[in-house]
Order: structure tokens, then sequence, then C-alpha cells
């Protein structure tokens, strides 16, 4: 995976789970940006989306450091 999905990745976080997701290993960043991708691909997300990308991309990268995602389909 391109390491620009896991600036994206980071950049959506919060300040604290962008600090202590970059202390992680890249292999363990590049997983979790992955996963970020394919919650953002979840229909749930689609009316956020429409009204604010960044307010999407940010609630699905707290969903994924949680670990409050749903499960993939």
């Amino acid at each position: 995976m391109p390491m620009d999905a896991v600036a994206r990745f980071l950049t959506a976080l919060s300040p604290e789970h962008r600090e202590e997701v970059a202390r992680r290993p890249a292999d363990e960043q590049e997983h979790l940006a992955a996963a970020w991708e394919a919650e953002l691909a979840r229909d749930d997300l689609d009316t956020l989306d429409e009204l604010s990308p960044a307010a999407a991309e940010s609630e699905a990268a707290r969903r994924i450091v949680d670990g409050t995602a749903p499960e993939s389909e």
C-alpha cells in the first residue's frame, strides 16, 4: 500500500490517535490505513460523506483505531 494512504489516514485521526498510530510499525500503519479505506467505502458513511468528506474520514479513522468499525460483509 502506498504511504500516501497512510498519510491520509494519519491526517484523519485526532492528534492523540495520530501520535499513537505513528509510533506503530509501518506494516501495522498500512494495515490500519487499508481498513480505514474499506470503512470509508461502507454505505453507513454515505450521508456524512455528502455533508462533510473530512468528517466522514475522521469518523472512519476513529472507528478503526478504537476497534468499533462494523465487520465487512
